[in-house]
């Protein structure tokens, strides 16, 4: 028998008030209205009807703001959802959570703002990341332009092409821990990217700014650095690197979501 996998979806707040928030007038982002309601439902029900997930746990500062929101106050009662309080950092919240005992693994990790998430990527996903220690989703970028030539995403470059991160993260076991433990040290600097490279060794380094590593091969040679396996998860639906980031994302989300049905 499949062990269900435990779903965390990242619902906090940055210190610095959030765009959207504020046009919205909420409390926090995930709050903010796309397609007609809070944009968390959207991935908290493609989770929830998901036949491989067996319960949701919604990381966030407090669930005070979700129970007072008629709109997601079902988040509060359903009976596979539960909130945690989370911490200074995303990576430090986890390795809190892991901790306590009671987060049983696999574990997938994904964005209250990852809107567009549906059953194909969690199909796609869960089945490629089955079996590795940690996996991450990325989009390469003739996938997202072939449909979305307008779309603009940050792009690293990498021998197989450019790649944007999809928000979909995989830990399959406790070996995971040690990534996490090094996310944590390096989280302030998450938007130096060099920095982070360098965390996992010269090679890495060396080969990322010379642009001699392939993305899938890198993320390998990172697992075996740390004695797991990490695996690329390259989704096929271009819509999985979209999120509800910026007010020019949020237009395109609910142009897709309306053409869905």
């Amino acid at each position: 028998m499949t062990t269900p996998i435990t779903a965390i979806l990242l619902a906090g707040s940055r210190p610095t008030p959030d765009p959207l928030a504020v046009a919205a007038g909420v409390a926090i982002k995930p709050l903010a209205p796309v397609a007609g309601e809070p944009m968390i439902n959207h991935p908290a029900r493609a989770l929830l009807v998901h036949p491989a997930v067996g319960q949701v746990i919604i990381l966030t500062q407090s669930s005070a703001p979700f129970a007072a929101d008629p709109a997601t106050a079902w988040l509060t009662t359903h009976p596979q959802v539960r909130f945690e309080q989370s911490g200074a950092g995303i990576a430090s919240s986890l390795l809190a959570l892991l901790e306590r005992g009671d987060v049983p693994f696999p574990i997938l990790l994904t964005t209250a703002d990852h809107v567009l998430l549906d059953s194909a990527m969690l199909d796609q996903f869960t089945q490629e990341a089955a079996g590795a220690d940690i996996a991450v989703a990325m989009v390469e970028r003739r996938i997202l332009l072939a449909r979305y030539p307008g779309s603009r995403r940050t792009w690293l470059k990498f021998r197989d092409g450019w790649w944007s991160g999809a928000n979909i993260f995989w830990f399959g076991s406790d070996r995971a821990r040690s990534i996490i433990a090094m996310w944590q040290e390096v989280e302030q600097d998450r938007k130096k990217g060099w920095k982070i490279v360098s965390a996992f060794g010269p090679v890495a380094l060396i080969g990322t700014l010379l642009r001699l590593l392939t993305l899938r091969g890198g993320i390998a040679r990172i697992g075996r650095r740390f004695g797991l396996t990490a695996r690329l998860v390259a989704m096929e639906k271009a819509e999985a690197c979209i999120d509800a980031d910026k007010p020019d994302d949020v237009v395109l989300i609910e142009r897709i979501v309306a053409a869905r049905g």
